[in-house]
């Protein structure tokens, strides 16, 4: 499924046009997508396990699609490295094919588990009552292993190819597409992976977002907690289908159009230059995803601005804690006198309470 590094069967030319294009663009975007993913995830997955207590069905598909995408992310170095090398693959067989694997893993795992949040919040908005006994953080974990066990399971036929040697240049090459037979094998993989993975669960966020909408629209009349979960929902449902026009919908679109045209052989060479350059286009798009998912998690996430302004006051108190231990234990003396100081002072107050009864009794 990676995009083309050389082109098949047009002069060598074309070969180096696109290699100079796709290194230039894979190492510039892969780095950026690195960066921005590994703090934006990190910082969200802090935040999600720091407030673990306030556990929800919503926080248990958050949480897992921020570990989702830091997987992901600490896969994309190696690809720079690759790419900077100008295709030339130095770290093993068995890295090239965790690498690969890693992409698609998350990739997949976005869908489904954006699609199962998409559930959740409509459950939540259409069926308020029943979302109390259907929805729990148990069956949460359940369809979040699930969703593990069948994108792992499915994605293993990225783990069958890994780095092989190309003749014409003598390079370890990884990330390439295959030739002949293997073309054919690729294309039925594709379109499986196109209905199962992308278009299933994007028709089941379609149906539960129109519903959505549709009950939205109809209740004139809502109570405020409701106007606030509705916002929710509305931020939700932008962030996710701006996430699958930009990402998901472009390069799956791209993919196939470029799988089919392998399979042709008669392409000239600035059919074939525009195409593999669409598809390392595309392909950067999908690997952004891992920086979109913290803008849901952010502006739709069920009390994540919450959860991070009571892990801010936690971090804070903690913080004033052991500050106050380390400036006793630096200076018992000061701390002992500050301590009588606050008894006497107490002692004062308490006096000065108790002394005008005192002195009514003794009238008395």
């Amino acid at each position: 499924m990676e995009a083309a590094n050389a082109t098949r069967g047009v002069n060598a030319s074309c070969d180096a046009n696109i290699d100079d294009f796709r290194n230039q663009v894979y190492s510039t975007s892969y780095s950026l997508i690195t960066v921005l993913g590994l703090v934006g995830n990190g910082f969200a997955l802090a935040v999600l396990i720091r407030t673990s207590r306030q556990s929800s069905p919503f926080h248990v598909y958050m949480l897992n699609l921020a570990v989702s995408d830091l997987l992901c992310v600490m896969t994309l170095p190696l690809r720079v490295l690759y790419y900077v090398n100008k295709g030339q693959w130095n770290q093993g067989d068995f890295l090239c094919r965790i690498s690969s694997y890693a992409l698609y893993v998350n990739l997949y795992c976005s869908v489904y588990f954006m699609a199962a949040m998409s559930v959740t919040r409509f459950l939540a908005i259409v069926f308020p009552v029943k979302n109390l006994r259907l929805v729990t953080e148990s069956r949460a974990r359940l369809v979040c292993a699930g969703i593990w066990l069948f994108i792992c399971l499915s994605s293993s036929p990225f783990l069958i190819t890994g780095q092989h040697t190309d003749p014409s240049t003598n390079k370890t090459k990884c990330f390439e597409p295959p030739e002949g037979r293997g073309v054919r094998k690729l294309v039925m993989l594709n379109y499986l992976s196109l209905v199962i993975g992308f278009a299933t669960p994007f028709l089941v966020i379609l149906i539960c977002y129109a519903a959505i909408v549709w009950t939205l629209l109809s209740r004139k009349h809502t109570a405020r907690r409701q106007r606030g979960a509705a916002g929710k929902a509305i931020r939700m449902i932008v962030i996710v289908l701006l996430t699958f026009l930009f990402s998901f919908m472009p390069y799956h679109v791209q993919r196939t159009l470029h799988l089919s045209f392998l399979a042709r052989g008669d392409a000239t060479c600035s059919e074939t230059i525009a195409m593999q350059k669409s598809v390392v286009v595309t392909l950067c798009m999908a690997a952004s995803n891992s920086c979109f998912d913290p803008l849901l998690y952010f502006f739709s996430g069920e009390g994540f601005r919450s959860r991070l302004s009571s892990m801010r006051h936690s971090v804070a108190g903690s913080a004033h804690r052991s500050a106050a231990r380390l400036k006793a234990v630096s200076d018992p003396g000061e701390n002992q006198q500050n301590q009588q100081n606050q008894q006497n002072q107490q002692a004062t107050a308490s006096s000065q309470r108790g002394g005008p009864s005192r002195r009514l009794l003794s009238i008395c």
